[in-house]
């Protein structure tokens, strides 16, 4: 838990505890995987709460205080308890996460607490920088991914429909070490290429499509994410143009994205290449965005991000330009952000593939 980002959240709202419920969050700060349940943090405890299922791992995984809620001992009481205990009146709690109806049902059964404080992204923000053993767990699970886009290099023919990719993608994540995706895979061909997240269908590759393979997986709860752009048979010369100024546009980036500029600026670098090239309209989402124990976390590469990038942060580097029931390109890398630079984590060949 970063004790000091924590500290200064208590001394910059006047919050006097915090209500924990994003399951991420909920590890990020106590150590607990199973994101069931609710963290509580005061200046005088932390405490995890939750059931049964939960109790004994988050003894072994938490510093924290583990209390059990059962239906003899209802959160709702438990908090009252504490609540009471710590002498609490103002309770920060995470209002992008929280469902309304918990927040009701909250409000209704705490009546000590007078001043419900939302805390918007100030809890993410904390996760934004990441630690040297964080990247060194992102840097494996994009290596992962690396692994496993070239072993299903070795499968992709034409005739295969979209699923039947997906699932051996998915299946060289697992083999290769990935606990579990990190997102839905993208595979989309042809004409479904268009589309920056087809779902994988029944198509058949066939002669001349571009297959968009969009992939990640978590290791040890740090996603990977990544994509590629290939070719079944030759590419026509109209691919070719596109897939160049989508990667023309990447590197570009990437020489200059670093720490100090904002997610805007970062934006700009790839979105000004395509722009320039005549195919703005094409390219509708943002560069990038955040990758750590979530797969899209803040600060975004976008035009409506004006949050100074860090040294530290992880973000994806992802143009694409998508012609409308034709095809589309897309290349995506993980990087780091540095004073100087970026590290790229993707190490997957960047040169149009035709198979």
């Amino acid at each position: 838990m970063s004790r000091e980002a924590i500290r200064e959240i208590f001394k910059n709202t006047g919050v006097e505890a915090l209500f924990i419920t994003d399951p991420h969050n909920m590890w990020y700060l106590s150590g607990f995987r199973g994101g069931e349940g609710m963290v509580y943090i005061s200046p005088e405890r932390q405490i995890v709460i939750t059931d049964s299922r939960y109790t004994e791992s988050a003894s072994r995984e938490s510093s924290f205080e583990i209390i059990e809620e059962n239906r003899h001992h209802r959160r709702t009481d438990i908090l009252d308890e504490i609540l009471k205990e710590d002498d609490v009146h103002i309770v920060g709690y995470e209002d992008k996460f929280m469902r309304c109806f918990e927040f009701s049902r909250l409000q209704n059964r705490l009546t000590r607490v007078n001043q419900w404080m939302p805390l918007d992204e100030q809890i993410d923000a904390i996760r934004q920088v990441k630690s040297d053993e964080e990247l060194t767990l992102i840097a494996r699970a994009e290596a992962i991914g690396d692994e496993a886009f070239a072993a299903t290099l070795k499968t992709i023919k034409a005739g295969m429909a979209e699923r039947e990719v997906a699932a051996e993608l998915e299946y060289q994540l697992k083999m290769h070490g990935g606990s579990r995706l990190s997102f839905d895979t993208i595979i989309a061909s042809g004409p479904n290429s268009s589309m920056p997240h087809a779902v994988p269908s029944e198509r058949k590759l066939a002669e001349g499509d571009f297959v968009v393979m969009d992939f990640g997986c978590k290791y040890e709860g740090y996603c990977s994410d990544m994509t590629r752009t290939i070719c079944i048979g030759g590419a026509s010369d109209e691919q070719k143009k596109i897939y160049g100024i989508v990667q023309k546009a990447q590197q570009t980036a990437l020489d200059g994205i670093r720490a100090g500029m904002t997610g805007r600026e970062a934006d700009a670098l790839a979105r000004d290449v395509i722009t320039a090239e005549g195919y703005g309209e094409n390219f509708g989402h943002a560069l990038g965005h955040g990758v750590g124990l979530y797969i899209h976390e803040s600060p975004t590469l976008s035009p409506n991000d004006s949050t100074v990038l860090k040294k530290g942060m992880v973000e994806s580097v992802e143009p694409g330009i998508y012609l409308p029931k034709k095809f589309g390109v897309r290349i995506e890398d993980l990087v780091v952000i540095g004073t100087d630079g970026v590290r790229n984590l993707s190490h997957s060949p960047k040169e149009l593939i035709e198979i």
